[in-house]
Order: C-alpha cells, then structure tokens, then sequence
C-alpha cells in the first residue's frame, strides 16, 4: 500500500512539473520545476531498485540545470533587477515547490522502513540467473546492448554544447569584444616622429 501511494505521488508530481517546465512564461519558474521534475524521476527510479540511476539523475542533471540557467540568462538577456523585485510575491510558490520535495524525501525514507525487503530485489535488477549489482548490470546493458544508442545520445549531446557555444559568442549589436589580431594590425596606434637635435617634438 505504502509503495503505490509513493509511487503515484512522484508520477503525478513528475507529470506535473515537465507540464509546468513547458507551460511556464519565465525561464526561471521552468528551470525550477525542471529540478522539481529531475527530483521526482530520481524517486521512481529509487522504488524500481536502480539507485545508482537515481544517484546519478540527481548530480548530474540537477547539477546541470545550474549550467542550463546560466545559458538562459546569457543568451535571453533576462533583467535580474526585474526577477528580483517580485521575489517575495513568488515565495509562497518556492515554498510550497520545497515543502513537495521534502515530503518526498521522508516518502522515500519511510518506504525503506516499510518495505525493508526491497532491498533484496535490487541485487538483481535485471533477469540473471547470478546476482549482479545495480551499476553492473546497468554497465553491461549500456555497452553491449545498446552501445550504438549511446554513442548517438553522446554526438547528440555533443552537438547540443557545440550549437550552445555558437549562440553564446555570436557578434551581436552594441556588444563589446575584444579582436586582438584587429588591435595589433592598427597602423594609426603609432605615430613615428623625427626629432631635430636641439628641440622638442
């Protein structure tokens, strides 16, 4: 019983923020409901037995995120001074967004209490006749089985940071940037002068 209402409050809250992620006018408001939206896959995956997937959700995406807004910042040219000022008329929302996760937590805490035999079925999170552990058998899985799947979310991935930094340092009008061939190739930067002996320049 204990699993099934855990379960259902991560997927409704999961389905519920990637709705928010895409549905939200401020760039700021989806990066936090996409955290929201990491935190919850995080907790399914920790019920399915994969902990070291839900780990790894949580350092790398969340830690991601922080890269993603400051790309969204960078290349949206968001006010800060304007996100700022409405700060307190938004807190009651961070508040609450807080407060889901933290019940979350004790969600996953206290399922751990209740069900303590679910740590016997993470030994085998695959169907194999030995008894391997979760990171093993995620690792044979990925590099044999769908090695080709992998290698093509990496040139996707890999395509995504290329197309970012181009965004990020394109010329745009009024920007100020430093061409340093462009300084040394100036022939107006030195002006020589003879000076006849006995006087002045």
């Amino acid at each position: 019983m204990i699993e099934a209402l855990v379960f259902y409050v991560f997927a409704l809250t999961a389905v519920g923020s990637g709705v928010m992620v895409i549905s939200a006018k401020n760039p700021v408001h989806s990066v936090l409901f996409l955290i929201l939206a990491f935190f919850n896959a995080a907790g399914l995956f920790v019920l399915l037995g994969a902990e070291f997937l839900a780990m790894l959700l949580v350092v790398v995406y969340v830690g991601a995120v922080a890269v993603l807004f400051l790309f969204v910042v960078m290349m949206l040219d968001i006010n800060t001074t304007e996100l700022r000022q409405g700060f307190l008329q938004y807190l009651p929302i961070g508040v609450v967004v807080g407060g889901i996760m933290a019940v979350e937590l004790v969600l996953i805490t206290a399922g751990w209490y209740f069900a303590p035999y679910v740590s016997s079925a993470i030994g085998a999170p695959t169907p194999q006749p030995e008894q391997v552990s979760n990171t093993l058998a995620l690792g044979e899985l990925i590099y044999t089985r769908f090695v080709y799947l992998f290698q093509a979310s990496g040139l996707v991935l890999l395509v995504a940071m290329i197309g970012a930094i181009t965004l990020t340092h394109r010329k745009r009008v009024g920007s100020k940037k430093q061409n340093i061939a462009k300084q040394i190739a100036r022939e107006d930067s030195v002006e020589l002068k003879k000076v006849e002996p006995g006087r002045g320049i």
